[in-house]
């Protein structure tokens, strides 16, 4: 009995892919291309969250749940597991794809010379194209090895975080859009060295606070990440309250 073939069948096998590129410089595209890493086998499923900024002010008087202010969406997260595999060419493949991953998170050469910023990163998958964001961790575990110890395969996990490519976010120095960064707090930071470092101004650091809604600065908890937006979005934010400052960098 003859098979018929259908239109499934016949289909050709799309592969997800993550395109590393230089940070951009108009609104909504990215720079040139840097990297493309493939997924040798499409993910069996992938995250993706959204989540609204709200905020609710405590009154001592009222008798039911205080009302409650909309500041805005979060940025989008993307969850995907990537599976690389050189059991046949017993290259150095496995390893290289996961150090290109890695060093995503750091800042590209070209954007050294500015203001450094890590790769943007663009997924791609049949429809879902337009996840425009940058890598915000990568774990790898590797589950098989050559008898001289050399990597065959590895499975990591990328946390990636959408940029904001809107209109009013561009900075002014580079014309290039920055992402916005997390520092995470180790032992002896101080709020003001923080902003100091970051804005070159320690005056800024109570801005930083009310961004984190961080009521006592002299009892931060190492190891807890501290919000820190670009320095064009605190422009003008030292007297600002906590409500028009979320507003101004949502």
């Amino acid at each position: 009995m003859p098979i018929t073939k259908t239109a499934a069948d016949t289909a050709k096998l799309v592969h997800a892919t993550l395109e590393l590129h230089e940070p951009g410089k108009e609104l909504g595209s990215v720079g040139p291309l840097l990297k493309t890493l493939a997924f040798q086998m499409n993910p069996k499923e992938l995250t993706l969250a959204k989540t609204a900024k709200w905020e609710t002010k405590s009154q001592n008087k009222s008798s039911s749940a205080p009302p409650s202010v909309y500041l805005g969406p979060e940025p989008a997260k993307m969850t995907v597991e990537m599976f690389f595999d050189a059991t046949r060419a017993h290259d150095n493949a496995v390893v290289e794809n996961v150090e290109a991953l890695f060093t995503a998170c750091t800042p590209t050469k070209k954007s050294k010379n500015d203001k450094p910023s890590a790769p943007w990163v663009l997924f791609k998958w049949g429809s879902l194209t337009g996840f425009v964001g940058y890598i915000k961790s990568v774990s790898a575990k590797y589950t098989m090895f050559a008898p001289s110890g050399q990597p065959l395969r590895a499975i990591c996990t990328v946390a990636l975080e959408e940029l904001a490519l809107e209109p009013g976010k561009q900075n002014p120095t580079s014309g290039g859009l920055q992402p916005r960064r997390v520092h995470t707090l180790s032992e002896g930071d101080t709020l003001p060295a923080i902003a100091f470092r970051e804005y070159g101004s320690a005056a800024l650091w109570r801005a930083v606070a009310d961004v984190n809604g961080i009521d006592d600065p002299m009892r931060l908890r190492p190891g807890s990440p501290v919000f820190l937006p670009t320095a064009e979005e605190l422009v003008g934010s030292r007297d600002a309250t906590r409500t028009e400052l979320a507003r101004a960098i949502r």
